[in-house]
């Protein structure tokens, strides 16, 4: 039987955590995504090595003195593809659980399967949060029969992570390859938020072309906030630096989108934007922590 996953972070030694990082490859050579995606993305990212194992994450991170909450997708349903194995990714991080944090995925399509699977890999596993990537999953995550979910992860108590704004999945393929950009607007996480107020959810990324409206809903609801992954610091949007300046920073959260882009990277164009010295921890560690529950 697999290990269940124990926190086993000092958050107090650590430099950072990041909310944001993908692993590709499972330990069988199974890729989380269909090929076509896969290097598509690569060509948009411009990215180096796609497919670090857990323990390789786990090297790096460590190394970096950082912890780093880590997940796949399960979209089976819209891409006709299994996703990595979700247990064995929780079961990893286990064995390396004082630098990763697993969150777990479903597929919201799949009905009753999907509220069974989430409960599993929280209470049984261990996992310690959810991603979901509408756009990529093929659903609007504000309509109603998709709320038992959101219902069963306010009762976990666990956070959520929701992909928002432009897709690298599928971009500069014919049509996308499916995939609709509108499932990823933010506002449709605003109905969530509000019929949901114990569920924490982090809307992922710079939300192009809707910043203006993340903006909005995370200053509304005091249980939404921002991952700050998928973009250098340097292309984020003006209004989003400006807020995250002033009232987002307690919403605003560090995340790289690994191993599309690395965390030194990311750390060097984040040292550049004009943020007051008080707010720069806020933003790579203390909002995570609290959030996380990893403050005891």
């Amino acid at each position: 039987m697999m290990a269940r996953y124990e926190l086993g972070i000092d958050a107090a030694k650590l430099d950072a955590i990041d909310m944001h990082v993908h692993l590709e490859v499972d330990g069988h050579g199974h890729g989380s995504l269909p090929e076509a995606l896969t290097e598509a993305s690569a060509k948009y990212f411009k990215a180096g090595d796609r497919t670090p194992s857990l323990d390789r994450i786990a090297e790096l991170y460590r190394e970096l003195n950082m912890a780093a909450v880590v997940f796949t997708v399960d979209a089976r349903t819209q891409l006709k593809h299994e996703p990595n194995n979700i247990p064995e990714l929780i079961a990893g991080a286990a064995k390396n659980n004082d630098v990763l944090i697993p969150f777990g995925s479903v597929d919201p399509r799949t009905g009753s399967e999907a509220l069974q699977g989430a409960k599993h890999q929280a209470v049984e596993l261990g996992a310690r949060g959810f991603k979901f990537h509408p756009s990529l999953q093929g659903f609007d995550p504000s309509n109603e029969q998709f709320y038992p979910l959101w219902e069963t992860l306010q009762e976990l108590g666990l956070p959520a992570i929701f992909h928002t704004g432009q897709n690298g999945m599928g971009a500069g393929l014919p049509g996308g390859y499916g995939i609709k950009l509108a499932y990823s607007n933010p506002l449709l996480l605003d109905a969530v938020a509000a019929d949901f107020p114990e569920l924490q959810i982090i809307m992922a990324h710079p939300s192009v072309p809707w910043q203006d409206e993340a903006n909005s809903i995370a200053t509304h609801k005091a249980n939404v906030f921002i991952d700050l992954s998928g973009w250098s610091p340097k292309y984020f949007p003006e209004s989003l630096v400006r807020m995250s300046n002033s009232v987002l920073q307690d919403k605003v959260l560090f995340g790289t989108d690994f191993p599309l882009i690395t965390p030194q990277k990311w750390l060097g164009a984040f040292a550049e934007l004009p943020l007051k010295d008080e707010v720069r921890p806020k933003i790579l560690k203390h909002n995570a922590v609290r959030l996380l529950g990893l403050d005891g």
